[in-house]
């Protein structure tokens, strides 16, 4: 029996299901009894500095096997979008992803310069060529453009940053491939063979998760955990229809309420 008339769950993982090295209270369970109630779990995150094999292993390593037809990242979408496009991409991209999308590169001038989580790499040489590249004609795409990240230290420069950089200076606006773009989110929802109304997106980051649920029209779900706190101090984003402590309520949520009504907001 699917919980709630939802067939599909499209959850955000940092922030969500886990933080700070650690499964977050409840996840794993939670998952299992989503999985085990037939509901189609994807996995969506906006990581960009490694590979969704890495990821996978990560995320084993917490306790959490997660299939590669469920795991959906930036850099996935990158490859796609790339070979879509037959493109000679400039990389300006950490150094664990540069070599799954160096396959692109074929030495020509460049036709789009990919932006991501760069900090082991950039240096102003890189992010002049980079510029140059668009000046030139390249096309700019953004793995992911948040704003920042947090980790056990404290909050860190994300992606976005450069690419308003480059944006700003050579006046071009980037595609995003990464949350939350709507052909992301809707690769996810292929996937799971799930239209929007029978699919529940779940996260923290309003600015990100809800976001791009909301463009698709799904039902969104945001938990206090993870960017929560921080963007409901700042007023950032759109509301949810629904918000949770965690993701242990997910379940229950999901059984206490029927789907979303198409056209509800």
């Amino acid at each position: 029996m699917l919980t709630g008339g939802a067939r599909g769950a499209l959850i955000d993982l940092d922030g969500t299901v886990h933080a700070r090295g650690a499964l977050l209270p409840g996840a794993a369970g939670a998952i299992d009894e989503l999985r085990a109630q037939g509901v189609r779990l994807r996995f969506l995150t906006n990581t960009d500095s490694k590979t969704p094999e890495t990821i996978r292993a990560e995320l084993a390593g917490l306790g959490l096997r997660v299939a590669a037809s469920e795991l959906f990242t930036p850099v996935a979408a990158a490859e796609l979008l790339l070979a879509a496009e037959d493109a000679d991409p400039f990389l300006v991209v950490g150094e664990e992803v540069g070599p799954v999308l160096a396959k692109f590169v074929r030495g020509g001038p460049p036709t789009h310069v990919v932006v991501g989580d760069c900090r082991d790499v950039l240096d102003y040489p890189l992010l002049d060529a980079a510029f140059r590249a668009l000046r030139a004609g390249a096309g700019l795409i953004a793995l992911q453009r948040g704003r920042y990240f947090k980790r056990a230290d404290g909050d860190h420069l994300d992606t976005g940053a450069v690419v308003a950089a480059l944006e700003y200076a050579a006046g071009t606006p980037a595609r995003l491939v990464g949350k939350p773009s709507t052909d992301f989110f809707a690769l996810a929802l292929r996937s799971a063979g799930c239209e929007a109304a029978q699919c529940v997106v779940v996260g923290d980051d309003a600015t990100t998760d809800i976001a791009g649920g909301l463009a698709i029209g799904a039902r969104t779900v945001q938990v206090r955990t993870g960017k929560y706190a921080d963007q409901r101090a700042a007023g950032e984003g759109p509301r949810a229809h629904d918000v949770i402590d965690g993701i242990a309520d997910l379940p229950a949520l999901l059984a206490a309420a029927g789907p979303l009504p198409q056209g509800a907001s």
